[in-house]
């Protein structure tokens, strides 16, 4: 890596990546019942820890919304926050573990329809969740990708809420922003010249800030209020509340390792379900080795439960932001962690100016990259084996969340592996009354109903070559179907012949 393409990408791009990590980490904390720097560190932890230990090019970590419902449960059940953060740290050990047991290979059983639908509906939810902030409405909290919301909204509920209280100076802010990323990608960008060397989000928020100001100063009905802006805890200040470490003396108590257990569990599929996608979308296809990356991600764990951080996973909203902005190699993921450190200790007042609209336009071009028009038409002219599964993943994450759509999604791209499995595992071809039935790879009980199918389809007074030669593995249970159709077959004048296959 040289010192050119550092500027010209991933610096760049980790400016950007910051600016839409930064309210993550913080509405993921707030969202969490957590102290609202629990929620930086981890993106600290997760911008350098994993950044430098990874074998990821462009994948971003940090705290992920996915965990907010266990960390709530997990903080009432144990009493505090300090015996939470001790789980964390024993979550990070047990990945860590996973590692060297090569867990990790898990990973590569994800089916790429289930894949690439979990990369439209996020893309989805990013679009549906941040229609509310780029109007002004704010009641939701960054970064959340439930369907189901606190005080029994959804996600088409606040939308409609949110088109009756809106900000005007914040839609102005989130129009400008999407237009301005529009433009500078299809017409600025393909020319040569420095100018193309500039990311379109992050001269978004420049431009999102300096219409903030004006509306401020000089049209005072358009002015966006406070609240609509980044909130930054500035760490010399009584925002801060400083680090909370472990509780050690909570080792003896059996709730701690239920609850490690179950974060090191759920962090690891994110991670891996993640990885994955990342890997679809580096524009260079580099393949992340996922052992070691549950050990990078297992470490920022130790790491950031030690200084008293969120638990951290591999996060694919931030993850798509870098490599959108242009991000080619981990310098990007390791410069944004430390511009977001350093954001706490000297840029939480310009940060403060940021209109969070501004930033809603920018997810929603990441969404829209996600889920454009053109990957419903290929997944379809690919047929119902492919397609069925990834509009059941798309849909069922956006009606209820990431783990529990793509296990959904799994569930279904498993039953067409089956039923592709059943039709070619036993092949049966006929000329007039002569039938060859073959046997072309291992058969299991689980082909019993197709082979008793095709039995059932020879007519009376045929031939029929019953054909092994390909089959390594005959189950006893279709050895028990032949044998049970050679005894029929005797009353229907049928003549079984078997070919290398002993029953």
């Amino acid at each position: 890596m040289n010192f050119k393409e550092y500027f010209s990408n991933d610096l760049l791009a980790s400016l950007v990546v910051f600016l839409v990590a930064l309210p993550l980490c913080l509405g993921i904390a707030l969202a969490s019942g957590a102290p609202l720097q629990a929620g930086l560190i981890a993106g600290v932890a997760g911008g350098i820890v994993v950044g430098s230990l990874s074998g990821s090019n462009v994948s971003i970590a940090g705290p992920a919304a996915g965990l907010t419902t266990i960390v709530i449960a997990a903080i009432a059940e144990l009493g505090s926050f300090e015996a939470f953060v001790l789980t964390v740290v024993l979550a990070g050990i047990l990945q860590f573990i996973m590692g060297i047991i090569k867990a990790g290979t898990i990973g590569h059983f994800f089916p790429a329809s289930v894949i690439k639908g979990m990369l439209a509906a996020i893309g989805l939810i990013l679009i549906l969740k941040q229609i509310p902030h780029a109007v002004g409405f704010d009641n939701d909290y960054e970064g959340d990708e439930s369907f189901f919301e606190e005080g029994g909204r959804n996600t088409f509920t606040s939308i409609i809420e949110a088109f009756e209280a809106f900000s005007g100076g914040a839609v102005v802010v989130a129009l400008v922003t999407i237009t301005l990323i529009i433009v500078w990608e299809k017409i600025v960008a393909k020319k040569s010249g420095w100018l193309s060397f500039i990311p379109a989000p992050l001269l978004a928020v420049i431009v999102g800030v300096i219409l903030s100001e004006v509306f401020k100063s000089s049209v005072p009905a358009l002015a966006i209020d406070s609240k609509h802006m980044v909130t930054v805890p500035n760490f010399f200040s009584g925002d801060f509340g400083g680090l909370m470490y472990p509780d050690f003396s909570q080792l003896a108590n059996p709730i701690i390792y239920k609850v490690a257990f179950t974060i090191a569990l759920v962090a690891s599929l994110e991670t891996l379900l993640s990885i994955e996608a990342c890997d679809k979308l580096d524009p260079l296809k580099r393949i992340t080795p996922l052992n070691r990356e549950l050990k990078a991600q297992g470490t920022a764990n130790i790491i950031s439960g030690l200084l008293g951080g969120l638990p951290v996973t591999s996060v694919i909203v931030r993850s798509s932001a870098n490599i959108n902005a242009g991000a080619r190699t981990k310098a990007s993921s390791i410069t944004h962690g430390v511009i977001l450190a350093a954001s706490v200790l000297f840029l939480s007042n310009i940060l403060q100016l940021i209109p969070l609209s501004a930033l809603a336009g920018i997810l929603i071009m990441v969404g829209y990259k996600l889920t454009p028009p053109k990957l419903y038409k290929e997944m379809f002219r690919k047929g119902w084996s492919q397609f069925l599964p990834f509009i059941v993943t798309v849909l069922a994450i956006v009606f209820t969340n990431l783990l529990l759509g793509v296990f959904i999604g799994i569930l279904v791209s498993v039953f067409f592996i089956l039923k592709t499995n059943f039709q070619e595992a036993v092949i049966m071809v006929g000329d007039g009354k002569n039938f060859l039935l073959k046997l072309t790879k291992n058969v299991s009980f689980l082909n019993k109903s197709t082979i008793r199918g095709k039995f059932l389809l020879i007519p009376s007074n045929s031939t029929v070559l019953i054909d092994g030669t390909e089959a390594h593995f005959v189950d006893q249970d279709i050895k028990e179907a032949i044998r049970d159709f050679i005894e029929t077959s005797k009353t229907k004048q049928i003549e079984v012949e078997l070919k290398h296959l002993v029953i």
